[in-house]
């Protein structure tokens, strides 16, 4: 489970293709001509957001496996530096970034680490909050980074090109709503095929939300 959770979590933004398709052709994806102007509004939306509220359906897809394992739950984001991600359904698990706090619930048990020092979590922690408050361009070191777009979102394709990540992604695929510039779907491809699809639906954003939702009891 944890292994799951940490390979969901890596790349959030928290994305959508299916593995073996042609995006362009599928999707009817184009190159984005200016990227600059694209980062710039996607900055620029992630400045006017301070909340994101909404839910997620993940979809795993593993080559050992004949079905495909469908998960639920919610997803919360406050400015600056929480993140709630719970699964409700068919297990529970919390994982929630707490300004420089990690805590990971798995039913009674509750385990607390410190995002600075630990380094997994700082890695974590760094890529999500890019995903989040727009800043793609910051992951240029880890990835190369293709743009295109069609009528209706953005698609950003990250190809994972350092060793470390190599081990457990080779891929990560984001959409992006054109109407707001949040993620609709993120897609993770890990090494030998197996891969996550994410779709994130209800979203409500600028809702007014506690700091005591980010707490872990």
């Amino acid at each position: 489970m944890n292994k799951l959770l940490v390979k969901s979590m890596l790349i959030f933004v928290l994305i959508h293709c299916f593995f073996g398709f042609s995006i362009k052709a599928q999707d009817g994806f184009i190159a984005l001509t200016d990227i600059t102007e694209f980062n710039n509004n996607l900055e620029l939306s992630s400045k006017n957001t301070k909340t994101i509220l909404c839910d997620f359906v993940q979809e795993k897809n593993m080559s050992m496996l004949t079905k495909k394992v469908i998960s639920k739950g919610h997803f919360c984001y406050k400015k600056p530096g929480f993140i709630r991600w719970e699964y409700i359904d068919p297990y529970s698990y919390l994982i929630v970034f707490a300004k420089k706090k990690v805590f990971i619930k798995d039913n009674d048990s509750k385990k607390q680490y410190d995002a600075q020092s630990n380094k997994m979590f700082k890695e974590m922690g760094v890529m999500l909050f890019s995903f989040v408050q727009g800043n793609i361009p910051a992951c240029e070191k880890d990835y190369v980074i293709t743009y295109m777009e069609n009528t209706n979102s953005y698609y950003v394709k990250l190809v994972t090109k350092t060793a470390k990540l190599k081990e457990m992604l080779t891929q990560v695929d984001l959409y992006f709503d054109k109407k707001d510039f949040s993620v609709s779907k993120i897609k993770m491809i890990e090494t030998g095929g197996d891969y996550t699809l994410l779709e994130f639906i209800n979203k409500k954003l600028n809702n007014d939300i506690s700091d005591s939702v980010f707490s872990v009891k």
